[in-house]
């Protein structure tokens, strides 16, 4: 009995203690991570063709199951890997661009604008995040807008799209911007002229042709060409001359190409398929097909000819070693058809060709530069 009289106040006290609290600070359970909504694209609308190269994206804000400060995560990409890893783009522009911490918007949007220009003429991709405390919600769908249509010439580097009303180069004699198509040559005496602002002694010269046919006039009708200054085309020391021969020519409607390093006169330094490969040539061209044509020179020379554009069927895809001579003109002058020459205008431009997308560069050309002029 004494033990049990000793015992129970003790455990009085102790509950009178937890009833009544103590000096100790409880402690707060953390509050559980909030579950966050992707936000949704607002702006550009999808594959919006945009005038300028730093667009501004918009979202509409995540929601989230619990209250917290939350910021955003946007990327673009002219890929929809998100990655530039294999990708080439134009110096001087991205490709791809990434930001995190853009701070939430009041009004339940929230914009990015990026601090660099993007490259010009492509499609880009782009998508965003929500990042609240620990948690970060599903990306939004991937949208797709273009970027401004856009050519340039710097040293080293061409491009000219053709297709918006514009040139980087010149138009010589009547010349006609046919809407979402290109710069049509009205006639045999038409080029646009390109003066180089530096010697490209190897690189790429390449753009997208419409309005070629089979069986059309001329003899060696020129598809575009290179030389050196201003004299006469055919006798020029640096000509490079890429030809589809018309009816007069031998045969009619052969592709034909020379290349010339240095002297007219020296057959050494000349370079071009010999007569049998010439007449095993030959292609029933069509006026509305697009064919890339892409030559390229240096240590060697080669014409590729693609039916369909870039990613179709290669037509022709011939070259060879360039070893004696160099290709060195100053001042370098290259042509979207070519000037009527010594051997008058059956060996000049082929009239009624469309061109667009052309690339003149000491470089390959880049991957997705110009896929925003691709037909949607």
């Amino acid at each position: 009995m004494r033990t049990a009289t000793f015992l129970f106040p003790a455990v009085a006290a102790v509950l009178l203690t937890s009833a009544c609290g103590s000096d100790s600070t409880p402690t707060t359970p953390a509050p559980a991570n909030a579950t966050l909504t992707a936000p949704a694209l607002q702006a550009p609308s999808s594959d919006q063709q945009l005038d300028t190269l730093r667009p501004t994206l918009t979202v509409r804000n995540a929601t989230a199951s619990a209250t917290g400060v939350r910021t955003y995560e946007f990327q673009i990409s002219d890929t929809t890997a998100f990655t530039s890893a294999l990708t080439s783009h134009v110096t001087g522009f991205a490709a791809t661009v990434g930001q995190t911490g853009v701070a939430e918007g009041a009004g339940g949007t929230t914009s990015f604008t990026p601090a660099t220009d993007l490259q010009p003429t492509t499609v880009f991709f782009w998508r965003a995040r929500a990042v609240q405390g620990t948690s970060t919600s599903p990306w939004s769908e991937a949208g797709r807008f273009r970027t401004k249509l856009m050519g340039f010439m710097r040293a080293g580097e061409l491009y000219d799209p053709l297709i918006h009303g514009e040139t980087v180069g010149e138009r010589v004699g009547a010349t006609t911007f046919i809407p979402n198509r290109g710069l049509q040559l009205d006639n045999g005496s038409s080029f646009v002229r390109y003066r180089l602002p530096q010697t490209i002694n190897a690189g790429e010269f390449s753009m997208d042709v419409e309005g070629l046919r089979a069986n059309a006039a001329g003899d060696k009708a020129k598809v575009f060409g290179m030389q050196e200054g201003d004299s006469d085309f055919i006798t020029n020391r640096y000509r490079i001359d890429i030809q589809y021969r018309g009816t007069t020519g031998a045969p009619p409607n052969a592709i034909q190409w020379r290349v010339i390093y240095g002297n007219a006169d020296d057959l050494n330094v000349r370079y071009e398929p010999d007569t049998a490969k010439r007449f095993a040539s030959v292609f029933l061209l069509a006026p509305s097909t697009t064919y890339h044509w892409k030559f390229t020179w240096g240590s060697s020379v080669n014409l590729t000819m693609i039916e369909g554009g870039l990613g179709g069927r290669t037509l022709y895809d011939f070259g060879m070693s360039s070893p004696r001579g160099s290709y060195n003109p100053n001042p370098h002058v290259a042509y979207l058809g070519a000037p009527v020459g010594r051997s008058g205008g059956e060996s000049a431009t082929i009239p009624g060709t469309i061109y667009r997308n052309v690339w003149l560069s000491n470089r390959s050309r880049p991957t997705t530069l110009g896929s925003a002029l691709d037909v949607r």
